[in-house]
């Protein structure tokens, strides 16, 4: 069968591989998009779909503000069907000492130009009476907004459909690399540029990559409109999500347009089944009772889980592979793959064409374990 040809061919269909679809058909690229289910489904159709500005670090900053912009500069041609709306991160603060952390926050977005505003306790009983009295105080981050992934990766990759980009769906991919995509009918597919944007199962394409499943819960329930106004999380979630060696759990809590309350978090590593746990459960659930005493009498419809792809040190890994350039990674974004999906496809986009940059790419390149590991090897050397 002879190979068919494209300028790239970029693997899942999931919201980052649509949005870099959709990025690099725009700028006149032929692509196409294989994917081996449905578009939106995995991490994306798992995900919370929060649009947030996060300060692990000033590599995680600049991208996750970077793609915040470009969604709401996108926003206006989303369907209705995306459910894009704007409610802002309440960031809780429990203690004196996370009301630092409140206002360290406020204080790094505010040198950055992103609007934040610190809150006494008295205030966020005003906005959110549901939540229980006795806070030390928060933030608000009024821009920060919330999306229903699966309907935006789906319309993702039907706006790079119609710019020309071709759909391969229901295509699973058996083996990539050196410019060349085998699929499992025996297809094989050409390109300069081969992009795995398939997330936490990335590695089963791309060996060799600090990529791993890092596994969530998820509750949804009836609808309750006006229940939460904003995102509420409380702000020792930074210490849950920062554990790369324990199970963790966290207030996270998210008002859905449809009146719907999305109740989450959790995180895990060693646990690849979709089974729910149900321990992890009723401890998220537990600590979301902490913040929201009344949440318990709320009727919850569905349970589910999903995967994050994470990495050592949260960033994504954006740029080609170390031993392959012709394959490109967009993987790694964890819990902010929603976030920076925009920004990932703009990037690889003006890279792959030899574009400007809007953003440096070096600290994403999925060099930067190579360089570490070297370093970490010749330490190790006798003198």
């Amino acid at each position: 069968m002879k190979p068919i040809s494209f300028d790239a061919v970029i693997v899942g269909g999931g919201i980052v591989g649509a949005a870099t679809a959709a990025a690099c058909a725009r700028i006149g690229m032929q692509v196409t998009l294989v994917e081996r289910d449905v578009l939106g489904g995995g991490a994306t159709a798992a995900g919370m779909g929060h649009i947030v500005v996060m300060d692990d670090s000033e590599a995680q900053f600049e991208l996750t503000r970077y793609s915040q912009l470009l969604w709401s500069k996108t926003a206006r041609g989303l369907p209705p069907c995306a459910e894009y709306e704007m409610p802002g991160t309440l960031w809780l603060a429990a203690d004196e000492e996370e009301m630092a952390e409140a206002e360290r926050k406020a204080s790094f977005y505010r040198e950055r130009n992103v609007p934040a505003q610190l809150l006494t306790a008295r205030k966020i009983e005003e906005l959110e009476p549901n939540v229980r009295p006795g806070l030390a105080g928060g933030m608000l981050v009024p821009e920060d907004a919330v999306v229903y992934p699966p309907a935006v990766a789906r319309h993702f990759a039907h706006l790079a459909e119609s710019l020309g980009a071709t759909l391969m769906l229901q295509r699973g991919v058996t083996a990539l690399g050196s410019g060349r995509v085998l699929l499992n009918d025996g297809q094989e597919l050409a390109a300069p540029f081969v992009i795995n944007a398939t997330g936490a199962w990335a590695p089963e394409l791309t060996g060799e990559i600090p990529v791993k499943k890092r596994k969530g819960h998820l509750v949804i329930t009836d609808r309750y409109p006006g229940y939460v106004c904003h995102q509420l999380v409380e702000l020792g979630y930074l210490k849950s999500a920062h554990s790369v060696a324990s199970d963790s759990v966290a207030f996270n809590v998210q008002p859905r347009k449809t009146g719907q309350v999305l109740i989450g978090s959790s995180r895990q590593y060693g646990d690849e089944t979709a089974k729910v746990d149900q321990e992890i459960l009723s401890a998220m659930l537990q600590r979301a009772t902490a913040y929201l005493p009344s949440i318990g009498s709320l009727n919850a419809i569905r349970v589910w889980t999903g995967f994050r792809a994470a990495t050592p040190d949260k960033l994504p890994l954006i740029g080609p592979a170390v031993d392959d350039e012709t394959v490109w990674l967009a993987s790694g974004h964890e819990g902010l793959g929603i976030t920076t999906s925009l920004a990932t496809g703009e990037l690889v986009a003006a890279a792959l064409s030899g574009g400007h940059l809007p953003t440096p790419l070096d600290p994403y390149l999925p060099s930067r374990f190579d360089r570490h590991s070297s370093h970490s090897d010749s330490a190790k050397e006798p003198l």
